[in-house]
This record gives C-alpha cells, sequence and structure tokens, in this order.
C-alpha cells in the first residue's frame, strides 16, 4: 500500500488497521536527546480515543502507546545519563488494539458486502477485491488517526521547543456556532480540557497516574498488562463527568472541547438529537499555530497552505480553508488585503485574512486553518446501497458500533496532523536559513 508516508526531513509513516493487532507509526529525523513518555503521548490519545460516551462509538479501545525503538535502551557509558532519550534512529510506537469481539466481527462480515453509502468500503472494494481489509473498514477506518495523534505529540513538543505552538478546537458542530475568543484564552481551555480528560479517564488512573505502567518496563511487561485489560476492557466503566462542577470549576464542556462551554453544551444537545433520530451529524475544526518565523515554507508545488490541504487526507474531511478562506471569494481587495505598518520597529498587520500565508511562505502572524469535517456515513436510518460482489440493489440499516459524530473526536488529530506539516515546513526553514552566506 502506498501513500501512507508524508514529510521530507521529519518523515512519518503509519501501519494497522481496525481490526488488525494494532496500529504503529515510525518517525524518521526526531531529533536526539529528546526523553518522551508513553504517559504523555497517552494524553494525547485519550482526547480522541472512542468509548467515552454519547458522542464517541461505544468500541472501548484504550489507545495506550508501547514506544518500541528510537530510544537508548540504557545509559550508554559510564557518566552518561542518556537511557531512554532518543538517540538518532527511527522513533516507532506501536498501539496494540484491545477491543476486537468477535460479535462485532460477525456483524461486520454480514454486511461487507453492502457498502455504507459516504464510506470507503465501495472504493476500496474496487483497489483490492477480496483481499481488501473490511472488517472494522481496515485503514479506512478512524482508528488508524490514533496513530496520527502519537505522532503528533512528538511533534508539538519539538515545536514547543523551538516556540511554536499548535492548538485545535471545534469551532461548530450539528450547525451551532462558536463566537470569537482569544488564542490565549483558547490555550487555557485547552490545557483545562486535557486535566479534566485526565481526572476522569480509568486507563490513565489505572496505568499512569498509578505507576503501574512505566519507562523501566520491558516490552513483554507491558505486553502482559495490556493482556491483561484486555479481559477486562468491556467491564471498565466509562467515565462518568460532574458536568457542572467542571463546568463551573474549568469553563469546559468534558464531552466536546469547543472553549466555549454554554456553546458546547448547545453543541452537544443538538448531537444527541439528531442522533436520536437515527442519524449523525458534521462539523467544524479549526486550528491555530502561534510562533512561527516569517518567511517558512516553500513556493510553487510546496507552498505551506497546499501542504495545510493535506489534512484532507484525514478521513471524514471533505475541506479545508486558510485564514477567511472561501469568503475570500465575496471580499473586494481592500477588504481581504491585510494591511502593514510599523509599530516600535516591527512589522504589524491590521488584519489576517490571508490566515498567516502569502504566496505559501509565512508572514510571521498566526496561521489559521478550519476543516470540515462531514457526517458519520454509518447510521442507523435505512439506506440504498448495493451488493458490492453480486451488483445487486440492497438495503441497508446500520448494525455496527457507530459516532453519532466524528467532529467531538477529530480536534486532537487536526492538531496532530498540522503539528507533523508544520514541524516538516520548519526543520526544511531552519536547514535553508543555515545555508545562507555570512557577509
Amino acid at each position: 500500500m502506498l501513500g501512507c508516508t508524508y514529510g521530507n526531513l521529519f518523515k512519518t509513516t503509519v501501519a494497522g488497521g481496525s481490526y488488525q493487532e494494532g496500529l504503529s507509526v515510525n518517525m524518521q529525523g526526531v531529533p536526539t536527546g529528546y526523553y518522551f513518555t508513553e504517559e504523555e503521548i497517552y494524553v494525547e490519545c485519550m482526547l480522541r480515543k472512542p468509548g467515552q460516551g454519547e458522542l464517541t462509538s461505544p468500541r472501548r479501545e484504550a489507545d495506550v502507546p508501547i514506544i518500541y525503538s528510537g530510544v537508548n535502551a540504557a545509559d550508554t557509558m559510564p557518566g552518561f545519563k542518556n537511557k531512554g532519550f532518543t538517540n538518532g534512529t527511527p522513533l516507532v510506537i506501536l498501539i496494540p488494539n484491545v477491543d476486537r469481539h468477535f460479535e462485532h466481527i460477525e456483524q461486520y462480515q454480514l454486511t461487507n458486502r453492502t457498502p455504507r453509502p459516504g464510506h470507503a468500503s465501495y472504493a476500496s472494494y474496487q483497489k483490492y477485491g477480496e483481499f481488501d481489509d473490511s472488517i472494522g473498514a481496515g485503514f479506512f477506518s478512524g482508528r488508524y488517526t490514533s496513530s496520527i495523534v502519537a505522532a503528533g505529540t512528538i511533534a508539538k513538543r519539538i515545536l514547543k521547543d523551538h516556540g511554536i505552538e499548535v492548538v485545535s478546537y471545534v469551532r461548530e458542530a450539528a450547525g451551532i456556532k462558536m463566537g470569537e475568543m482569544s488564542l490565549d484564552e483558547i490555550k487555557k481551555k485547552a490545557a483545562a480540557y486535557r486535566e479534566v480528560r485526565k481526572q476522569y479517564d480509568p486507563i490513565y488512573l489505572e496505568l499512569y497516574a498509578s505507576g503501574k505502567m512505566n519507562q523501566d518496563l520491558r516490552f513483554f511487561e507491558k505486553a502482559a498488562i495490556l493482556a491483561d485489560l484486555e479481559k477486562r476492557i468491556p467491564e471498565i466503566k466509562k467515565p462518568v463527568y460532574n458536568e457542572a462542577e467542571i463546568k463551573e470549576k474549568y469553563g469546559i464542556n468534558p464531552k466536546i472541547f469547543c472553549p466555549d462551554a454554554d456553546v458546547a453544551d448547545a453543541m452537544h444537545d443538538e448531537i444527541v438529537r439528531i442522533m436520536k433520530e437515527g442519524d449523525s451529524s458534521g462539523g467544524i475544526v479549526e486550528v491555530a499555530v502561534t510562533g512561527v518565523p516569517a518567511g517558512m515554507g516553500e513556493p510553487i508545488f510546496n507552498k505551506l497552505d497546499g501542504e495545510l490541504g493535506r489534512l484532507m487526507a484525514i478521513g471524514t474531511v471533505k475541506a479545508v480553508e486558510v485564514g477567511c478562506g472561501m469568503k475570500a471569494a465575496t471580499m473586494t481587495g481592500s477588504e481581504c488585503n491585510d494591511q502593514m505598518h510599523m509599530e516600535n520597529g516591527k512589522v504589524v498587520f491590521g488584519s489576517n485574512n490571508a490566515g498567516g500565508i502569502t504566496g505559501g511562505l509565512t508572514t510571521g502572524q498566526d496561521i489559521i486553518a478550519r476543516v470540515a469535517v462531514k457526517p458519520t456515513p454509518t447510521i442507523a436510518k435505512p439506506q440504498h446501497t448495493i451488493d458490492k460482489v453480486s451488483l445487486e440493489d440492497k438495503d441497508l440499516a446500520a448494525v455496527t458500533r457507530r459516532d453519532p459524530t466524528i467532529v467531538a473526536r477529530m480536534w486532537p488529530v487536526v492538531e496532530a496532523n498540522t503539528a507533523l506539516i508544520i514541524l516538516d515546513a520548519y526543520m526544511q526553514h531552519v536547514a535553508y536559513q543555515s545555508m545562507k552566506l555570512k557577509k
């Protein structure tokens, strides 16, 4: 299978499938000397994993990552303290699947001849034929995005060490829209959201808060912990949030990360209303990148906004816009142009309709992009489809586990994927700038 690798200097390759043994991500270009923990990777994976409540699929995947290679197994010499630090070899992270119960596999087997409208199952069968991995949609399931989130955790930490931060959130869900809010406030809410989810997540509390899963364990010891977890996963209780207390203390809704808690409540209620009708809903995720230097990016085929267009590679994303996006078509030049002036020796822009990118290069402003997330294809309402083998007309009603919306789990994926794009561009920028002749 081609198409599973992205990047030039920071190269990411993902593999695995929804009902295979698990997923993996291989990262080349990770700088040496970094100490990453499985706990910090899990905290990010936790934000997008299923089984968290009525806004997500009931599948109970733990999404526990295992750093498999790319770090030193021990201090390499007397006097050196480099155990567990990155050593320049490919950093590989495994995410085993632990909720692959056979009753669900049978459901997929019984319905796989009749592809879900709006899903990749018909097109993937045309490409791969009878060997198509269609149990749980295989590589076309949103399950694979856990590997993107794991890789993005690494990328975000490297970027932050260079003063660059990436933050994402739900801007719109089920037709309910959020108003304006400062990025500083959004970042505070994002930190609070992560903290709350840690406090309530049963896997985090059992494995990480307790110290049961730690960096000093060998792979087989970690695998034994996950084998035990697999046996108990159906019985592990879902988080039960004290929503009123959380809203009062942190100003968030723990079930969907829209930074405006009141709007998040309205989004949640509308998503549930649509779900009860047997349908699904979509939304918009916004991502912002702060601290980027001016002049980063490449012209023509590798424009940075073009690279951000690769967010379309995320399953369920049907559109990407940068800055004012589609609105630019209805604006005049005087309205759309970001006029400049000087303040205290610095260039200041009067607006940011360009989303921080002109000519494919950064202006030094915040990069702002949005993605449109389509409704979940798997719904409870009857739909017209075909038997993809016999090519007969059929009717289909969903019987498998499903998400009433994807947008509630999509924002950490968009954040992570954006970080991969930005880090690769930043590494190229630093390399290019370092090669300039000094006069």
